[in-house]
């Protein structure tokens, strides 16, 4: 077997032409056997024509099938389901995994790994005496994605909690089924057999739906964090392309890196995508309905968690609607859960003095702009010395700018007795 990169072919020349005369001599002398490894872009076509010049046995490897004129079998190599990543686990982990307290399924679970990925990640708790703590392993599976999803998306480094996240208690605990799923697929999907009937719908999708600054990324945030998984935003405007098959072509990018690492994709704004999908009256609108029925395609296949936040849940598309599995509806707070935000806004060093709660639940916003006028508030305090502290004064100061901000005067009754 002789291996050659795509890359290493050359153009079409006097080095091409010689190239194939040394290969010739060597399937006349050895009988040899040629695995040309293709690159993600096939556009150039330089590994299909070196394949249909040259005689004898070649194999073609790659991302994307490539369109051959000579005789040829296709067959789709799809990496490990999650059964037989935990075969590939326990293999390559050996005694090691006895000490992992059931660790193994959890990585088969969340993670979708090739065979040599998993035996590299094995042979760091093989090749140590003390062997590797569960979390070292997960962090390691962790980053395998990153690389590649480095130039398509944004990392959100999750540092909230369910403490920080205000909510009514119905969503809450629509959010805690969401992880609760995402934390035992491996047992209904393969072992309790739900994946023999196929994948469709197996996907664990989710839609928030509210204002902005209702809570729907921190929302994101707590899940990763609950999950230990990373958490992507998708940059929709870089994405969608105005060539055609390009959009197709990024999100399949997207969704390949992501499920290698098991990460937690987050489509902010998701209805300037997935609209409603509009009657076809030319080309435009024919392949734009294409994209989004690749996405829905995409999600529902998607073995990791999708989330998509959009302020207008009613220009969403209703059969996109009904293929995802969680929605999340984040109400405008009311004054009780203005209350609760602001007794967690200020963080523990924060120093204060005389806050009044209650009287700064009259202004009538959302959570992201309470956290922009407590950080304001804090910044007019901290320019007025060492011993400065935040308080109300401030605080009115910090909201009349973040009004300015929004273009919503305030009113008498939302700062009353503020001051």
């Amino acid at each position: 077997m002789f291996t050659l990169r795509e890359e290493d072919i050359p153009g079409p020349g006097p080095d091409l032409d010689q190239l194939d005369v040394l290969w010739r001599r060597e399937v006349s002398l050895l009988s040899g056997a040629l695995l040309i490894q293709c690159g993600a872009d096939l556009s150039n076509g330089v590994a299909a024509r070196f394949a249909e010049r040259v005689p004898g046995l070649v194999f073609l490897s790659g991302r994307e099938p490539l369109r051959l004129r000579r005789s040829c079998l296709r067959f789709d190599v799809n990496k490990p389901p999650p059964a037989e990543q935990k075969v590939l686990w326990e293999k390559a982990l050996g005694p090691a995994t006895a000490k992992l307290n059931g660790s193994v399924d959890a990585l088969a679970s969340h993670f979708r790994l090739g065979a040599r990925a998993i035996a590299s990640v094995g042979g760091l708790v093989t090749g140590r005496a003390d062997g590797a703590l569960p979390a070292e392993l997960w962090a390691c599976c962790r980053s395998l994605s990153r690389p590649r999803l480095a130039d398509l998306a944004q990392r959100i480094i999750p540092c909230a909690g369910w403490d920080d996240l205000v909510l009514p208690e119905l969503q809450k605990q629509t959010l805690r089924h969401i992880a609760a799923q995402a934390r035992h697929r491996m047992k209904v999907y393969e072992t309790w057999g739900f994946s023999a009937k196929g994948p469709r719908g197996l996907g664990l999708s989710a839609l928030f739906a509210g204002e902005s600054g209702t809570g729907k990324t921190l929302a994101a945030e707590v899940l990763a964090r609950e999950l230990d998984l990373d958490l992507y935003r998708i940059d929709l405007s870089a994405l969608v392309s105005k060539y055609i098959g390009e959009t197709e072509k990024n999100l399949k990018q997207v969704f390949d890196a992501a499920e290698e690492g098991g990460a937690i994709l987050l489509f902010d704004e998701a209805d300037a995508l997935f609209g409603k999908r509009s009657d076809v009256k030319d080309s435009h609108d024919r392949y734009a309905n294409i994209e989004v029925s690749y996405l829905l395609q995409r999600m529902e296949a998607y073995q990791g968690l999708a989330i998509l936040t959009t302020n207008l849940k009613s220009a969403l598309d209703r059969a996109f609607q009904r293929r995802i599995r969680f929605t999340v509806s984040f109400p405008f707070p009311d004054a009780a859960l203005r209350e609760a935000i602001w007794s967690r806004v200020f963080p523990e060093q924060t120093p204060t003095r005389d806050l009044d709660r209650k009287r700064l639940a009259q202004l009538n916003v959302t959570g992201g702009n309470i956290r922009n006028i407590a950080l304001n508030a804090a910044f007019l305090a901290a320019q007025e010395g060492n011993n400065a502290v935040v308080g109300m004064a401030h605080l009115l100061g910090a909201a009349r700018l973040e009004a300015e901000k929004i273009e919503r005067p305030l009113s008498d009754a939302e700062t009353r007795g503020w001051i």
